[in-house]
């Protein structure tokens, strides 16, 4: 199973742009450049970002059938750390010896996506390949107009919940809107003592709080990049965040822990409710059985709006690969229906095309099912609505930076709302 580790930094790939467009700069311009393969040779080389020992056996296997399959290519697996992953990528690609195929997520791959640095796939691939990947996930890999990224595999929050604790509250069924929280949070406050979420807003982790403006009607950016969440229901998030936390209905150490705090809350049973992804529950499971035996699992909490947030991985081919055929297709192969399915049920994920998503897997769960079973479906039947919301921009991180430092200025009372809210817009326009 894919490590808590390794979910809870999915999205801790931020470099300065400073470094992006140094690196991007020195980057040679023409597939010429390449160093030739050797004659009659072709040699795919595949960056993962922390795959192994889990997954060894699964890809040793993909490769030699693919390697059986097309006589003449070969395919070199590098797995890399999560922590290693961004510098060495910009050094590969700022030098000229970047792989032909690298598994990345959306917001790195845009960041270099936008200087050009990968192989434009609408040149490459049919629509109808194209049209086999669930579309607002393969959305999620395009940038001014053109496709940088093939969707692998995929993962959606589901709410596990404390039946005892809710009980306990009176709240006969866990809420599905950030309006119904907050009326659980002072429920569970006030017949238990306990919190009913923990929710982060620390700039360098979880960017559930920035998702839920989208979640709420919200857009973070207009058309032309500029802040569009200074209006009056951009200042009914600030709002909402800001009362939870003033009328300590959230953690106080929501300023200042992540993700992981919100999964400790949870399993010592100080917590009702956890935002998180299936495969949680069996770091649950391990850790906290007692919690486990009362969880079940709930969809995902959201807006008005009904969106669905959904973490992507992607994979990318660099545009001066002296391999794009040979790329492509092992792309393509590794994010195959058949190959998608089998990695998913491996690593407890979801898959990224249409076809996989029907197998019985990922539908067919009894009432009385597991939690786990529970999460898995209801983290599937999320997909077809599922959607990134956070803008592709290389500057996401610093978005939410700014967002996060003038909210938590506001729940502390050093600012206003609206002031809180104008600073952050102010701030982001003129940075």
């Amino acid at each position: 199973m894919i490590t808590m580790r390794r979910w809870i930094r999915w999205w801790a790939f931020a470099l300065t742009g400073l470094l992006l467009s140094s690196v991007i700069s020195c980057s040679p311009s023409s597939p010429e450049a390449s160093t030739p393969a050797e004659a009659g040779a072709q040699e795919v080389e595949f960056w993962t970002m922390q795959l192994q020992p889990e997954f060894t056996d699964y890809f040793n296997d993909l490769i030699a059938s693919f390697e059986q399959e097309n006589p003449g290519v070969t395919v070199k697996w590098v797995d890399v750390p999560w922590a290693d992953m961004p510098s060495k990528i910009l050094t590969a690609v700022s030098a000229n010896t970047a792989p032909d195929v690298v598994n990345l997520n959306p917001d790195f791959a845009a960041q270099l996506a936008g200087r050009n640095a990968w192989l434009n796939l609408d040149e490459q691939i049919s629509p109808e390949i194209r049209d086999q990947y669930l579309p607002k996930i393969w959305q999620a890999n395009r940038l001014n107009d053109q496709s940088f990224g093939i969707p692998w595999y995929l993962d959606t929050h589901v709410t596990f919940y404390n039946t005892e604790l809710l009980e306990q509250a009176g709240v006969s069924q866990p809420p599905t809107t950030y309006e119904e929280l907050a009326t659980v949070a002072k429920q569970v406050k006030d017949a238990t003592g306990k919190y009913a979420f923990f929710a982060t807003v620390v700039p360098e982790d979880s960017a559930d709080v920035l998702k839920s403006f989208v979640q709420m009607g919200v857009p973070l950016l207009d058309a032309e990049g500029k802040a569009a969440f200074n209006t009056a229901s951009g200042k009914a998030v600030f709002q909402y965040w800001t009362d939870l936390y003033q009328q300590e209905l959230l953690p106080k150490e929501a300023l200042t822990q992540g993700h992981r705090r919100a999964i400790e809350l949870y399993q010592a049973g100080e917590t009702a409710l956890l935002s998180t992804g299936p495969q949680f529950l069996k770091t649950i499971e391990t850790n906290a059985p007692a919690i486990a035996a009362v969880t079940a699992a709930a969809p995902q909490i959201t807006g008005d709006t009904g969106k669905k947030s959904v973490a992507v991985m992607n994979l990318v081919i660099p545009r001066n690969t002296d391999q794009p055929e040979a790329a492509l297709k092992f792309a393509l192969y590794v994010t195959n229906d058949a190959n998608q399915l089998v990695f998913a049920k491996a690593a407890n994920v979801l898959p990224s095309t249409s076809k996989s998503l029907e197998d019985s897997y990922f539908t067919d769960v009894a009432t009385t099912a597991s939690a786990s079973d529970q999460a898995r479906a209801t983290s599937a039947s999320q997909l077809t609505e599922a959607e990134v919301l956070l803008p592709p921009i290389e500057d996401i991180k610093e978005l939410q930076k700014i967002v996060y430092d003038n909210l938590q200025a506001a729940m502390l009372n050093e600012k206003t709302v609206d002031q809180a809210i104008s600073d952050a817009a102010i701030e982001w326009d003129e940075r």
